[in-house]
C-alpha cells in the first residue's frame, strides 16, 4: 500500500505542516509509479536499500513491499516522526540526516552491497549522486528521480547537447541511462518540471587508468570555456606533445572527448 494525493495531504494537515520549498520537497502520490521505480531498481527480498528524502513514505512503502531491507533517510525534522509512523511497521528503518554530510561507512556497516532509491531533490541532486559516486563505493547501483535535465546530463555521452563535467565523472565510475520520464503530475504539490529516472551502475573499476584528480582539473577546465579549442582552454596545463601523445586533436572541444579521451590526455 501506498499513498494516494489524499492520502499525503491527510498526513500533513494532521500534523500542520506543508511541503518545504526550501527543501525542494514535492512528494509522491502514485502507486504506479512509485511500483514503476522499485521494479526498474531491480530490488528484491533481502536486498540492502538506502533511500534518500524519504518524504512520508510513498516510495519507501512500495520498497518495503518487495521484501528488500529499507533504510530510509530524511532530513527535516519535522517529517521524520511521521515517516516512522508510516513505514517503521513494514519494517524499514528510519534515519533522520542529512544525506550530504552523514557518516556512510557507519550507515551502511553490515552489508557490502547497497541500491540506492531515491526522489532527490531537484537542488542537490546532481551533486550528491557524483558525491556518492566518488566517496561510497558500497552503493553500486542507484535509480534516481531527478529533474528532467539533470538526468539527461547524468546520463549524456559525447555528442549530445546535455553533455558536461557531470556526464565525464559519471563514465568515469559507472554507466548510466534514463530509463523513464515522471510528469509533474504525480506529485504534491506538482512541480513546475517533468521528472527522469536515471539508472545508475558502478563499474568494478574506473574507466580510465589515469589519476582522478589530474583528470578533473583537465575536464574543469576544458568544460570551463567549452566554446573554446582545447589549445586555447587547456593551454596552461597541456603541451603540444602531450596532446600528440594522447591522440587527441588540439582542436577539438571539450564535449568532442570521450572519459577514454581525458584519461589519455590525463596520463599524457
Amino acid at each position: 500500500m501506498t499513498h494516494s494525493p489524499g492520502d499525503i495531504r491527510a498526513l500533513l494537515d494532521r500534523h500542520g505542516l506543508s511541503p518545504s520549498r526550501a527543501l525542494g520537497q514535492n512528494f509522491v502520490a502514485d502507486a504506479n509509479t512509485v511500483r514503476r521505480i522499485v521494479r526498474l531498481a531491480g530490488v528484491g527480498a533481502g536486498d540492502p536499500v538506502v533511500e534518500i528524502g524519504a518524504g512520508l513514505g510513498s516510495l519507501t512503502l512500495a520498497l518495503a513491499e518487495t521484501g528488500a531491507e529499507v533504510t530510509a533517510v530524511e532530513v527535516d525534522r519535522h517529517l521524520v516522526p511521521i515517516l516512522t509512523e508510516v513505514v517503521e511497521p513494514v519494517g524499514a528503518r528510519v534515519v533522520h540526516g542529512d544525506a550530504t554530510e552523514l557518516d556512510w561507512g557507519a550507515l551502511l556497516a553490515g552489508h557490502d552491497s547497497w541500491t540506492l532509491v531515491a526522489n532527490l531533490p531537484y537542488n542537490v541532486a546532481t551533486p550528491l549522486v557524483l558525491d556518492l559516486l566518488d566517496e561510497v563505493p558500497a552503493i553500486d547501483r542507484m535509480l534516481v528521480m531527478v529533474q528532467l535535465e539533470a538526468g539527461q546530463r547524468l546520463a549524456a555521452s559525447v555528442g549530445d547537447p546535455a553533455y558536461g563535467i557531470p556526464s565525464v565523472k559519471v563514465q568515469y565510475w559507472a554507466t548510466a541511462d534514463v530509463v523513464g520520464r515522471v510528469s509533474p503530475g504525480v506529485f504534491v504539490p506538482r512541480p513546475r518540471v517533468e521528472s527522469a529516472l536515471v539508472r545508475i551502475v558502478r563499474l568494478p573499476a574506473p574507466a580510465v587508468d589515469a589519476d582522478p584528480d589530474r583528470l578533473f582539473a583537465l575536464v574543469r577546465a576544458g568544460f570551463g570555456q567549452r566554446r573554446k579549442m582545447l589549445r586555447r582552454s587547456l593551454a596552461d596545463l597541456v603541451t603540444p606533445e602531450m596532446f600528440e601523445r594522447a591522440g587527441v586533436r588540439p582542436e577539438a572541444r571539450a564535449e568532442e572527448l570521450s572519459v577514454q579521451d581525458w584519461g589519455r590526455l590525463a596520463e599524457a
